[in-house]
């Protein structure tokens, strides 16, 4: 059958064609990628999509999005749509709906995808396993979290909001980072520097050390900056970016009990070809008594280019099969 895949996040909402049979996922066609901040609903941009695609939309929908999935209203993390899940099928004018958390999309598209899109940051380059857990670490507009349970043939995934947990530093650059956010943030969780967002608060908290005054008018400036190589304080700040990353993904997956951990999400993606060569492995593995437990743990990169729409169908086709 036919359906519409979506994936609601902070920044942007993506729409595409899909079809699954027999509970797989036959095809996903190509993604067309609205800003959220232009549209003034979920039902506005469904209705932007179903006008460029010159034709009647499926009466079904595989619709992923950047929150917890409970309660009468969802009210995304960094997005100002609200949604009301009772009201969804008549709203886009569907028959057929699965709703999931983005990470927890994302959980079913790492289950999905081959080797080419899982591209190796650290660890022993091996497939994922058959068996156990697998942790998914996703910076993005937010910082995203879940994990596959892999046991007995079958896998589960399980959504969280592990994004949201404390900021812990590591050394004393880290703890002028937090100290610096604790001026402005009444509690500092991780997403605060893992995140898009994050980024320009690294690189605030840079330029203060350095005694530097700094204006960051749009944090995609700073990430601009940082990947191109074009300022040294953007690039510091992107070199602490992924170190801090390594810390967290090290701290998931201890706490999880990994197997393996993929990383996700649009910066991810975006930061893919950085991590083997940055400082990402070794504050990965740096746990104390724990290290040579970290070392065995293989870590990849999720480069698939629309996971999310990838996981939401693949999420229809087992609710729905």
């Amino acid at each position: 059958m036919e359906l519409v895949a979506a994936d609601i996040g902070g920044s942007h909402a993506r729409f595409a064609i899909a079809k699954v049979e027999a509970g797989r996922v036959v095809s996903l066609g190509d993604a067309v990628v609205f800003k959220t901040a232009e549209h003034a609903s979920l039902q506005t941009a469904w209705e932007t999509f179903g006008r460029q695609l010159g034709r009647p939309l499926p009466r079904a929908v595989a619709l992923a999005v950047a929150c917890p999935i409970s309660g009468d209203l969802l009210k995304l993390t960094n997005n100002p749509w609200i949604i009301r899940p009772a009201m969804i099928a008549e709203r886009l004018g569907v028959d057929r709906v699965t709703l999931i958390n983005d990470f927890g999309a994302i959980g079913h598209a790492v289950l999905r995808v081959g080797p080419e899109h899982l591209s190796h940051v650290c660890g022993p380059d091996v497939s994922l396993p058959g068996e156990g857990v697998i942790s998914i670490v996703g910076p993005g507009s937010g910082l995203g979290v879940a994990y596959v349970l892999r046991s007995g043939g079958a896998d589960r995934v399980i959504e969280c909001e592990g994004g949201h947990i404390d900021y812990a530093p590591v050394d004393a650059i880290e703890d002028a980072i937090l100290a610096r956010l604790r001026r402005r943030y009444p509690r500092v969780s991780v997403e605060r520097v893992l995140s898009g967002p994050g980024l320009a608060n690294i690189f605030e908290a840079l330029a203060a050390i350095e005694g530097r005054t700094v204006h960051v008018g749009d944090d995609k400036a700073v990430w601009t900056a940082a990947l191109s190589g074009n300022d040294s304080l953007a690039v510091a700040a992107l070199d602490r970016f992924c170190l801090i990353l390594g810390s967290f993904a090290g701290n998931i997956a201890l706490a999880h009990g990994s197997k393996a951990v993929v990383i996700a999400g649009g910066l991810g993606l975006r930061i893919a070809h950085l991590l083997p060569r940055s400082g990402f492995g070794g504050r990965f593995t740096a746990k104390g008594r724990f290290e040579r437990l970290m070392s065995t743990i293989p870590v990849k990169v999720n480069v698939h280019p629309q996971p999310g729409l990838l996981g939401a169908v693949a999420a229809f086709a087992e609710q729905h099969s």
